[in-house]
């Protein structure tokens, strides 16, 4: 199938364009819906009954998902994709609107934020665990969603017959019909980190006894998200070097499959 029979990617990554570099991206207002979609959900489960948090408390959780997040995804990209740079260059820490955010340390700074606000809450952690997870995979949906719109983050060379063309995947000034379509794999795994996950979690949540077992439902979050990671990495191209013949995203997540794993052995064990 010849190139010109594929679609070229020429989605413009500005909602609103100010100046050339400054304006409203899709990809911050991934960003701003999934920390809304979250506050939104985290209102249903206490409305509810599913959980019983106070509003000031719910603020409070949200908020400090936020900056876990966001803090976290920024510093899990400095040092698990661009350690070298950041050694050599400390300041690009700060150059945000450059880009450059990891799921697995956005995970991290979760994971440090829900200890933070259990202690001072004086909630179960675990019990905590359960009820965040179900309010992030609508954040990694519009996440990658974004990362298609930004046409970053393409997969590997393919001539299925939904592959796409990504102008940004080859060098500047070299002409479309020698550019190779790709697997749209950003679409592949919003659809899995996202769309899978979020089905799954709200099953778990409503319709299951999930939280009466303290770190289940977080187990089980952890445990498919690796496994569907590492299902899509194998339709992505690599954006760095690989670790022991694996890409950063399969590897890391291997650490993700493990405690998915342990917490749910743990839950069985303590009910």
């Amino acid at each position: 199938m010849e190139s010109s029979n594929y679609w070229v990617h020429d989605l413009d990554p500005f909602l609103l364009q100010f100046t050339e570099s400054f304006g409203i991206r899709y990809y911050g207002l991934a960003y701003a819906l999934g920390f809304l979609s979250g506050m939104w959900l985290l209102h249903l489960f206490c409305k509810h009954g599913k959980a019983a948090l106070t509003p000031e408390q719910q603020s409070l959780v949200i908020t400090s998902m936020m900056i876990g997040v966001l803090l976290g995804g920024r510093m899990g990209y400095m040092l698990f994709y661009a350690l070298d740079e950041t050694l050599r260059r400390p300041w690009v820490i700060f150059q945000v609107w450059k880009g450059g955010m990891a799921s697995h340390g956005g995970f991290i700074g979760v994971l440090a934020a829900c200890w933070w606000v259990a202690k001072k809450l004086k909630i179960s952690f675990l019990q905590l665990g359960d009820l965040l997870c179900p309010l992030v995979p609508p954040g990694i949906l519009l996440g990658r969603i974004a990362n298609f719109i930004n046409g970053e983050l393409w997969g590997k060379v393919s001539h299925v017959s939904w592959a796409v063309i990504f102008p940004q995947s080859a060098m500047l000034g070299t002409p479309l019909e020698q550019i190779a379509p790709r697997h749209p794999s950003q679409l592949y795994e919003a659809g899995l980190e996202g769309g899978l996950l979020l089905a799954y979690s709200q099953w778990r949540l409503w319709k299951t006894d999930a939280l009466n077992h303290p770190g289940r439902l977080s187990g089980e979050f952890l445990l498919i998200y690796a496994v569907v990671r590492i299902f899509g990495e194998q339709f992505r191209e690599p954006d760095a070097s690989l670790i022991m013949g694996l890409s950063r995203g399969s590897f890391y997540s291997i650490f993700l499959l493990i405690a998915g794993a342990f917490l749910i052995y743990r839950s069985r064990k303590t009910t």
